[in-house]
């Protein structure tokens, strides 16, 4: 992000919770869930123990609970009895929103005194109650629509709902029989690279009930009129399906409205988390239950902001589910990759792969355009420089519309001024990266096939830019590390993409059988690639020769020019370790990442910050647990788990809370080079029991009571050989499948090898310590009961005077 991003970070106290007498504390001896071949999971259970409690009602915007479809985002509150709003993520380039729902006869629920509210995050719905009454609120799976059911409600005393936009917005307000439409639509060719293609925002609200009606109150306003059935029950349904003015609104919105099911919702989700690896954790302290909590709201939040041609979060900000009107502090048609990273690991880790499926689309559809504006703006250069903040259909435009004054930044563009993503050139690499380790965890041949070309651009232009130097290396040069130095020598984000890119477009292009020629030029430059700079590790900062590393204080710089002026808060140096994976703890500069974590410049700054899962990467359990506290109680501001980095803007950033969800699979199981690690960096004092997806489309089921494993299990994807790190260095292991067949017999090896058959589930056993020696619980839990607090925030609100 760019200079409004960066503030200075005080030390954050870190403020323990007392947790004991939970009833999620282990038991003295540990059990196992594992028992009849399988992994036992109580998904509701494990689930509801992370539902977001209201002790009061939600009365502030930013208080609002999300809810969502992929297509259809909502934020949901209880202003004005209840006030829902409605977006979208293709209402582009501004992201207006179709409206918000106001249902006022609601009040008697929000001002009674047995209030209680709750966001049930295994069935998809937003619940509350009170005197007698209760609603329930949630969104269709399949058709964009949301639903409102009440119950309780006084037959005799008829209830009205308004839909609604806000000045200087233009619907079109209109009726058809029993329901009230606001349709607007525009064109996208007022901004600085605008697409000139169309886009829109629709809304249709109606009720089921008696002597419902529709009227136009003002050219802003629809309201309906319902008179509850005589045992209390009504229901209002609110459509808002895509729209671009080509095609009549009307038509659009009756399938919406006719999707009455009160069950296809619950049965969506109840899919979803069947399949998502969750994970949950015991502390005597409530932290670990905390960062569980966070990680199934970011993966609720997840799939109902997913969006559909394009991602529907961008510039770490949760655009579907905002309820701040049509405020957007940044420039809602451009994307940060930067802050899209993060996110697409969690899915990965989390078996979410087709919740990526929006982020590959927005390059690969964007291809022509990043193309164009490469030989435009590069020097004619061949393949794509991918803009780092990259607007939708490929120029590297961010236009800040709302600010005062309006400002605009260039990005991968030869001839602009220096500034934050100018010449940041390596936003492609990773992109690539990224496409390579879906198809890792995925297998899927036709979609490597599909974002290859992506792959093969992105090199072509990196091969281009690199200039043979004296010592006759290729350099890149004028080139940003990322937004920390601009125009300066071979950045380290420059230099961990190209030793990812060449190697991986290489495997790529002979799997598919493409372009030979550009097979051999990257093989060529391989060999050419500098080594990763090294600097002193505080202090006046130049650079240092390989040979430092004997002495022990040398450290990963951010580029060839250590001592260039920073403009934003990254640790550029530990980019080779996550998220790409070029230092493990099997590579001989494990030390040198080490000690650049210790020295990084930036201590858990910006709640983007990589510090969790490069310290899960490093081995470092205790500093997982203290950067993921530290990043929390500092950003974590909203009553819904979602982060504020925006200040005054009131917008909801889901990136933190994928921080959390990433680095937490990173502590569990890593699988960055082929080989599985089980429990590389769990935090002292906290128990998980939990599963993570790796390579191959392989789960892996892992519990680990007070710092050890003692249950581990590996349900094979795909038919391959597979490695996994011992989990008990130096005991002898067998690894049982499902059947009752050895795959490995008393193997005390560092790394235990066999051959795994799809659809096959293996227990790692050591013999000294066998799963049927444990007595068998499968992981459970109970839906939560209260708000959570740690430190100075929290998730959901307590009773009282507005916390």
């Amino acid at each position: 992000m760019n200079s409004p991003r960066i503030r200075v970070i005080l030390p954050v106290l870190l403020v323990l919770l007392l947790g004991a007498g939970r009833e999620n504390a282990r038991a003295q001896s540990p059990s196992t869930a594992w028992h009849d071949g399988r992994f036992h999971v109580d998904t509701a259970g494990v689930v509801g123990r992370s539902d977001i409690v209201l002790g009061q009602p939600n009365l502030k915007p930013a208080q609002a609970m999300p809810l969502g479809n992929g297509t259809l985002g909502a934020a949901v509150w209880s202003a004005d009895g209840l006030t829902v709003q409605l977006n979208r993520a293709d209402t582009l380039p501004d992201r207006d929103s179709p409206g918000q729902v106001v249902i006022p006869g609601l009040s008697a629920v929000t001002q009674a005194k047995d209030y209680s509210g709750r966001l049930d995050l295994y069935n998809g719905e937003f619940k509350e109650s009170g005197n007698g009454m209760k609603a329930t609120v949630f969104v269709q799976p399949h058709t964009d629509t949301l639903i409102v059911d009440v119950t309780g409600a006084d037959p005799k005393t008829p209830q009205t709902v308004q839909l609604k936009l806000w000045a200087p917005r233009t619907p079109k307000a209109s009726i058809e029989g029993q329901t009230g439409l606001l349709a607007q639509s525009w064109i996208d060719n007022k901004n600085p690279g605008s697409s000139g293609r169309p886009f829109g925002s629709l809304a249709a609200v109606t009720a089921l009930g008696q002597n419902v009606s529709a009227a136009v109150t003002d050219p802003l306003t629809i309201t309906v009129s319902v008179k509850p059935y005589a045992d209390g029950h009504f229901r209002v349904i609110v459509a808002s399906p895509h729209y671009d003015g080509r095609e009549s609104a009307a038509s659009l919105i009756h399938p919406a409205l006719a999707d009455t099911s009160a069950i296809a919702h619950r049965e969506w989700w109840h899919g979803f988390w069947d399949h998502a690896a969750l994970i949950r954790i015991s502390s005597a302290d409530g932290s670990g239950e905390y960062m569980e909590n966070l990680r199934h709201i970011y993966l609720f939040a997840a799939v109902a902001e997913k969006g559909s041609e394009y991602p529907g979060t961008q510039a770490g900000v949760a655009d579907m589910l905002s309820s701040a009107r049509d405020v957007h502090h940044w420039d809602s048609s451009a994307f940060w990759h930067w802050n899209l990273r993060m996110q697409v690991a969690a899915n990965l880790g989390a078996g979410l792969t087709d919740v990526n499926a929006p982020y590959f689309n927005l390059y690969r559809e964007s291809l022509p355009g990043i193309e164009d504006w490469t030989r435009q703006n590069m020097h004619n250069l061949p393949g794509i420089c991918v803009p780092e903040t990259m607007r939708f259909n490929g120029p590297g435009i961010e236009y800040e519309s709302s600010w005062t004054p309006a400002t605009m930044g260039r990005d991968c563009d030869a001839g602009y001024r220096p500034y934050y993503n100018a010449r940041t050139i390596s936003t492609g690499a990773e992109v690539s990266f990224w496409i390579w380790q879906q198809y890792l965890a995925t297998g899927d041949r036709k979609f490597l096939a599909e974002n290859y070309p992506v792959m093969a651009a992105s090199a072509r232009f990196l091969l281009a830019y690199q200039k043979p130097g004296t010592d006759g290396l290729l350099h890149t040069s004028p080139s940003n590390a990322h937004e920390t130095q601009w125009d300066v020598i071979d950045p380290t984000t420059d230099l961990a993409g190209i030793k990812t890119l060449y190697p991986e477009t290489i495997e790529a292009a002979k799997l598919l059988g493409k372009d030979p020629d550009l097979i051999r030029q990257l093989q060529a430059a391989l060999s050419k690639i500098p080594a990763f700079p090294r600097t002193q590790e505080s202090g006046p900062l130049t650079l240092l020769p390989p040979t430092a590393d004997a002495s022990g204080q040398d450290v990963i710089a951010a580029s060839y020019q250590p001592a260039a002026e920073k403009h934003n808060i990254e640790n550029i140096g530990l980019e080779p370790v996550w998220p790409y994976g070029l230092i493990g703890d099997a590579s001989p500069d494990f030390a040198l990442a080490r000690r650049t974590y210790e020295h990084r410049p930036f201590v858990a700054q910006a709640d983007w910050s990589c510090d969790p899962m490069q310290a899960a990467r490093l081995d470092l359990g205790s500093e997982v647990q203290a950067t993921l506290v530290s990043l929390t109680e500092h950003y974590q501001e909203f009553a819904n788990g979602l982060a504020n980095w925006g200040g005054h803007f009131g917008e909801f950033y889901v990136e933190e809370s994928g921080v959390v969800a990433d680095a937490l699979q990173e502590a569990l199981v890593q699988d960055y080079d082929g080989l599985i690690r089980i429990a590389p960096a769990i935090p002292s004092g906290w128990d998980f029991d939990g599963s993570v997806y790796v390579r191959g489309k392989t789960k892996v089921d892992v519990q680990v009571t007070k710092g050890v494993v003692t249950t581990a299990v590996i349900e094979a994807g795909t038919t391959e050989q597979l490695k996994v790190r011992n989990p008990w260095p130096g005991r002898k292991v067998d690894v049982i499948s499902s059947t009752g067949a050895k795959a490995i017999t008393a193997d005390s090896g560092p790394v235990l090898t066999f051959h795994a058959v799809a659809g096959t589930r293996y227990l790692l056993a050591p013999q000294d310590a066998p799963s049927s020696a444990q007595p068998f619980a499968p992981v459970t839990g109970t839906p939560a009961t209260a708000a959570k607090r740690l430190g100075p925030v929290q998730i959901g609100l307590f009773p009282g005077s507005g916390e």
